[in-house]
């Protein structure tokens, strides 16, 4: 596997570092890391208004803040056993946008969960990343540090287009952990679900279904039968519905990732 991490400094960000280099050992993956940074600038020091002084001051402070990031990167990196060669690139620009242009050219990204508390100019958008990229994005909350090496993993399925997709750019993880559950909550495709279990298990995975015919939210059923259960990845896929109707009302993509104490697979 060909992995792509997203290094910001948070503690989000450590911990897709460190799930990163679990499936590296799982694998025999290769890992790069990212740096993606908008120019920090709080002003336009091209004017000419700004003091010469001011300027040096305002450098001085983003390149602080950036080897500050690095510091941390290279200390994580050193306890991880993670090779020598391993160096943070690092790109200038829109985060999300630079971040889904270069997700293209991976097998999967590992981003950490968004916080409030993240630097405005790294912070990123793993929902926006997955609608972008047209990349799976594995997103890990801060603190998660229980590797990848697991043995269970949950899928949400509607039976649509992108539950559809994060089931085929998650099946090579699914067909090592070697047990998935089927999730499907509320309303769903009627084509006949025996189809999907006989399709993971010629993949060599033991597949069981649980269906929820309810009219609870499907976030929050979600994210309670996996607080119950553990499982060690969650497959969803991502903006079934458009990004602006998710975003002005409400939705299960982003209810989960904001409450989600385990990794959460996303596709679109």
């Amino acid at each position: 596997m060909n992995l792509l991490v997203a290094f910001n400094g948070s503690d989000g960000s450590v911990a897709a570092l460190r799930y990163a280099a679990s499936l590296a050992t799982r694998f025999g993956a290769h890992v790069t890391a990212m740096l993606a940074h908008s120019t920090h600038e709080v002003i336009d020091k091209r004017t000419r208004w700004v003091p010469k002084e001011a300027r040096v001051l305002l450098d001085e402070a983003n390149a602080r803040i950036l080897r500050e990031i690095k510091a941390r990167f290279e200390s994580e990196c050193a306890a991880l056993g993670l090779p020598d060669g391993l160096r943070l690139q690092e790109v200038s620009g829109r985060v999300d946008q630079v971040l889904s242009e270069a997700a293209r050219h991976y097998d999967v990204m590992i981003v950490g969960a968004r916080s409030e508390a993240d630097d405005e100019h790294v912070t990123l958008h793993p929902d926006r990343i997955a609608l972008l990229s047209g990349r799976p994005i594995i997103v890990v909350p801060a603190g998660y540090d229980a590797g990848a090496g697991h043995s269970h993993a949950a899928l949400a399925w509607d039976g649509g287009r992108a539950a559809a997709r994060a089931l085929s750019d998650s099946l090579r993880l699914l067909e090592d952990e070697g047990r998935v559950s089927v999730l499907t909550v509320g309303p769903r495709n009627p084509w006949p679900i025996s189809d999907l279990m006989a399709h993971l298990s010629r993949h060599g995975v033991e597949a069981t279904h649980e269906d929820f015919p309810t009219s609870d939210p499907v976030a929050e059923t979600l994210l309670t039968w996996c607080d119950v259960h553990s499982p060690s990845l969650l497959v969803i896929g991502a903006y079934e519905h458009s990004k602006f109707r998710e975003d002005f009302l409400g939705g299960a993509t982003t209810h989960i990732l904001s409450r989600t104490k385990i990794p959460v697979l996303l596709s679109h």
